[in-house]
């Protein structure tokens, strides 16, 4: 094979290139490593909670809370320093140090983050790690709790039911999620109707700023501690911990997972679920989850689960049921009785009798997946719904929608409340899912995220719209993002502004230009200042 000078010339000139950038993530490495140390208060401990990529465990310590292997591939961008501070003195100096040295800070508490943006970046970056950060102490008498950023909800809620068996918190369903990231982008789970969201029930936090000083609810001002609770904490600073409002529960509570096809009137009873759902008593939560399955000779169909929590006994249960939901045709042999700690096992599918230690465990089996979200103000047509089932036939068993019906305190609470605008008006949201082998190859990835994408295409009719509004926690970069280096135009960042967090958008980018002007915590996604937009590129 012959090659031109000029090819030869460009080859060489990429060889020298990459050499040269490498020598420069180096040398700003070691620069970063030196002033960490230097600035350390307890220098004896700086090598437990260091990381790089010439330590046995750095691997194992980077993808450990991955929960989306799509971000997790060899050509996946790395850290140049992992750090997992024992102390908030350690973040702090992980803040200066970062900033004195230009190396992007990205926050990582659970590693839930559906498009990694707690783990990677296009540019040279440091994890903040909160993992060790996860103390809980619970304060029946006054009803609270102060947890912090690494712990996981399922040790909130472990560590809750240990000190009183009539108090819970109205937070999400998967309990490897970490309290960092659900609780600053609103969080929600079966108790959404009763008591709202948990960044609803947030009554005071600490947060490291840009310039490295420890904040609380006072000294951080309203607008701040207003942003950090539905904005994403991650625009703002490191969100060191929560102190959370608890809520009573009943001694009792009552769940069931009924199952019908399309056959057993599917289609009908999701038509009539939409026009009764919201509607419910605010102690009753029954959600959709929607896939295909496979009969037994080969045959396609629709499963409507209909999976619920109500905050009292069965037979209470069955009288709203046969007031609100006779449809469903509900018996008492489909429930069960339990208390709320137990609930929270029943929705992860784990037997009944599991220990509660499993609530503990932070490691969850992980599988490749793609989600965006919708939210819904007027019942879907059967014939809209038809079409979702005619699209789940070609994911069986990957593709589902998961569908959580609005209402009760919803309905009650400001959108300006807190920067979670999606409120009154709102019938129920969707979650869109597609999971498939992380084995699989990139080009058979790319056909799920298609179907997903195609899904969401033909869903436009039946939503919300202007905006189109999304959930910030299911986070999704095909909402108005370049995705070249970052880098974000003023129009798109508005798109996905706007979808976020509606009217809220512009009150986030004033709090964001008050507190970090320099744009110092960021992601694609990031809430950026006034004074950071370029008027000749119109880039953030």
């Amino acid at each position: 094979m012959k090659y031109s000078f000029c090819s030869i010339f460009s080859y060489i000139f990429i060889l020298l290139f990459s050499f040269s950038c490498a020598l420069t993530s180096s040398s700003t490495r070691e620069n970063f490593l030196r002033c960490f140390s230097q600035n350390s208060s307890n220098t004896s401990t700086i090598f437990e909670i260091v990381y790089t990529p010439n330590d046995p465990s750095y691997f194992s310590r980077l993808n450990f809370s991955i929960q989306n292997p799509r971000f997790s591939s060899p050509f996946t961008p790395k850290p140049q320093v992992i750090i997992t501070p024992f102390h908030v003195s350690h973040v702090q100096v992980a803040v200066y140090c970062s900033r004195k040295h230009k190396m992007h800070l990205i926050v990582r508490s659970g590693g839930h983050d559906y498009e990694g943006l707690s783990y990677t970046s296009e540019i040279p970056f440091v994890i903040l790690d909160l993992n060790n950060l996860r103390s809980i102490n619970i304060d029946v008498e006054r009803s609270t709790a102060c947890v912090e950023s690494g712990a996981t909800l399922g040790e909130v809620y472990y560590n809750i039911a240990k000190k009183s068996g009539n108090l819970g918190f109205p937070a999400g369903i998967c309990p490897t999620v970490g309290v960092g990231g659900h609780f600053s982008g609103g969080g929600y789970g079966a108790m959404l109707r009763k008591y709202g969201l948990a960044a609803d029930n947030i009554i005071d936090a600490k947060i490291v700023n840009v310039d490295g000083r420890i904040l609380d609810r006072k000294s951080m001002g309203e607008d701040l501690f207003w942003a950090i609770r539905g904005g994403g904490g991650a625009s703002f600073g490191v969100v060191i911990s929560w102190k959370i409002k608890l809520v009573p529960v009943p001694s009792t509570v009552t769940v069931f997972n009924v199952q019908r096809i399309l056959a057993q009137d599917g289609t009908q009873l999701v038509h009539r679920w939409q026009e009764v759902a919201h509607k419910f008593h605010e102690n009753l939560f029954v959600r959709l989850i929607l896939q295909a399955i496979s009969l037994d000779g080969g045959k396609k169909t629709i499963q409507v689960t209909f999976n619920s929590m109500f905050l009292g006994d069965v037979d209470s249960l069955l009288m709203l049921m046969q007031k609100s939901f006779p449809e469903l045709g509900l018996v008492k042999e489909d429930c069960t009785q339990m208390s709320w700690i137990e609930s929270t096992l029943f929705f992860n599918g784990f037997p009944r009798g599991q220990s509660l230690e499993v609530l503990l465990d932070r490691a969850t089996e992980t599988r490749s997946f793609k989600a965006k979200s919708d939210f819904v103000k007027e019942p879907i047509p059967v014939e809209g719904l038809e079409g979702i089932w005619e699209r789940l036939y070609k994911e069986v068993g990957k593709g589902m929608l998961i569908v959580t019906p609005y209402g009760g305190k919803m309905d009650e609470i400001s959108e300006s409340n807190i920067p979670f605008p999606h409120r009154k008006g709102n019938i129920y949201q969707i979650q869109y899912l597609i999971f498939w082998d992380a084995k699989e190859n990139v080009t058979e990835s790319q056909k799920h995220i298609s179907w997903i994408r195609r899904l969401y295409s033909y869903m436009t009719p039946y939503v919300s719209k202007s905006p189109r509004e999304a959930y910030l926690n299911y986070r999704d970069l095909d909402i108005g993002t370049n995705n070249n280096k970052g880098k974000r135009s003023v129009a798109e960042a508005s798109i996905w502004g706007k979808k976020y967090f509606k009217n809220n958008f512009d009150k986030l980018v004033l709090v964001k230009t008050m507190v970090d002007p320099t744009n110092f915590f960021k992601n694609q996604q990031s809430i950026s200042p006034c004074v950071s937009r370029s008027k000749k590129s119109g880039h953030y």
